[in-house]
């Protein structure tokens, strides 16, 4: 395990019934593959017990709670109260996921605008990095996300990140990351991988989104984190960086990005 090339998947989601019959084994063989660190991602606030639960059971877990724009509609709406006092546990780590999707839900994009700015001020409050889901939804998604940075600083990463360039960067412009998965090796995405060459080096993070959008060799299967290993390497020849080098450039953009789950691993 020492010489094995380390990652982290920055976006996850173990809670998911998927997983449910062989959890041990896919964290498992995420360790084994050099994946060292997942963050599972809480969608609904009335399950975050659970997904906090994960957190607490494996050691390489950490984990983050927000309200997904798709079902913003359907759900309570979050306060910044209650994601502040989420927030306090030592291996919640992000404020999210949070966004805007109008690819199926734009008859609910006002709530979702509501629910985004909620999520901003608590990332604000907490100091803690934004997770966004944005699809369909570049321009006013590029709007919000500047003038809430004009009311006051926040860190944000761009999870999943498929848009286009325009809202590339705006989002880099601010300051914030870009997250590669699985889409970006598709063969089909050479525009995307052009954005990720584009930007920044010290920008980028991997991540699966398991169970979804499981990268070439395993496309169409369940996604799982030890697959985030086949993004990266895609996304090491996207940039023209040597492997062990991207990977060790991604794993410095997460321990900046990702304060408190860094400083975690170094307290344990």
């Amino acid at each position: 395990m020492s010489d094995t090339i380390q990652i982290t998947d920055s976006h996850c989601h173990l809670d998911f019934d998927t997983f449910d019959e062989d959890r041990d084994q896919v964290i498992a063989r995420a360790l084994e593959a050099g994946v060292t660190r997942m963050v599972t991602i809480c969608t609904k606030l009335r399950l975050e017990p659970q997904v906090r639960a994960l957190a607490e059971q494996y050691d390489p877990v950490f984990y983050a709670a927000g309200t997904h724009p798709m079902s913003a509609a359907d759900e309570p709406l979050a306060s910044v109260d209650e994601l502040v006092r989420l927030a306090a546990h030592p291996k919640f780590v992000g404020i999210g996921e949070t966004g805007l999707d109008y690819h199926y839900t734009a008859d609910s994009k006002a709530v979702q605008q509501d629910s985004l700015r909620i999520h901003i001020t608590a990332a604000r409050e907490t100091g803690l990095p934004l997770i966004i889901h944005a699809r369909d939804a570049d321009e006013d998604m590029a709007r919000i996300l500047a003038e809430e940075h004009a009311h006051g600083a926040y860190d944000c990463v761009m999870h999943c990140f498929s848009s286009g360039a325009g809202l590339a960067r705006v989002a880099l412009d601010l300051g914030f990351y870009l997250s590669m998965s699985g889409i970006a090796a598709f063969p089909k995405s050479a525009s995307l991988r052009e954005i990720f060459a584009a930007a920044p080096p010290d920008r980028i993070l991997v991540e699966t989104d398991a169970p979804y959008l499981a990268p070439p060799p395993y496309r169409g299967k369940r996604n799982e984190p030890a697959y985030s290993i086949h993004t990266a390497q895609a996304g090491a020849q996207a940039l023209g960086m040597d492997w062990p080098d991207f990977a060790a450039q991604t794993q410095q953009n997460f321990d900046r990005l990702f304060r408190k789950a860094a400083l975690y691993r170094a307290a344990a």
